[in-house]
């Protein structure tokens, strides 16, 4: 426990990305509030950061996870055994250690997917609520664009999209996925967008849209860096600032 008595478990949960969104505000709050929480989730962030490092963690290429997946979809062919009195025992256990370590390679992705939409629309409610919506505060993406400047170890481009009707906020950075992370806002109404870039890890990802927490989130890869947006502005409008997006940032 720390010295206000939060329980650091809680913290790192947060740096896993397993919190619902008002958890996460929650432990957030906390952390802002507590020098010794403070240390315990910079501690926990940098090993995370640590051990998704080149060289220790090990990913299964995506024409690997595509084979798994076919396989485990394709009709079973029955093939009768040899006639060993082990034969029942060894074949058994053959198909179940395949059948695991083919779940395994296949939903660990999906688990890491759910994990950075849970802590993007975490991130995105916790800049509605905690008001901290931008650490810079203006509609010139002259200004927004430098302010990046050894923040973060990448300058993400900022495009201003006010004449297609998403007006440029400003920027901050936050934390997302393990590390410090560029967030670029825009509004469209009175709906707040906010689009996170960071340097493109050649991660396999999922479907281009996802709806959590009833948020809507895309994303795309562009000039060398990976594009999310989160909003819960109507799909409609959603669609059409991923396509002004692509069209300025390069597909």
């Amino acid at each position: 426990m720390s010295a206000c008595g939060h329980d650091p478990l809680m913290i790192q949960a947060l740096v896993d990305g397993e919190l619902d969104a008002v958890h996460a505000a929650e432990v957030e709050a906390r952390i802002a509030a507590c020098p010794d929480c403070a240390d315990e989730h910079a501690r926990l962030a940098a090993l995370r950061q640590a051990l998704r490092g080149p060289g220790v963690r090990a990913a299964a290429p995506a024409s690997l996870r595509l084979r798994l997946a076919e396989s485990l979809s394709a009709p079973a062919q029955v093939v009768a055994p040899p006639r060993r009195p082990w034969a029942w025992m060894g074949g058994g256990a053959g198909l179940a250690i395949a059948a695991c370590a083919a779940l395994i390679f296949v939903s660990a992705p999906m688990r890491q997917d759910q994990a950075l939409t849970d802590a993007l629309v975490a991130s995105h409610v916790r800049s509605l609520q905690l008001d901290h919506l931008t650490d810079v505060v203006t509609s010139d993406q002259h200004v927004v664009k430098p302010w990046f400047n050894g923040k973060i170890d990448y300058s993400p481009p900022v495009v201003e999209l006010k004449d297609q009707g998403f007006p440029l906020v400003g920027g901050r950075l936050d934390y997302v996925g393990g590390r410090n992370v560029a967030a670029i806002v825009y509004r469209r109404g009175r709906h707040v967008i906010n689009l996170y870039a960071w340097p493109d890890d050649g991660r396999v990802l999922p479907a281009h849209v996802h709806v959590a927490q009833g948020y809507d989130l895309r994303h795309w890869r562009a000039g060398a860096m990976t594009w999310w947006a989160v909003s819960d502005v109507n799909p409609a409008d959603m669609a059409l600032f991923e396509t002004l997006m692509k069209a300025r940032t390069g597909r």
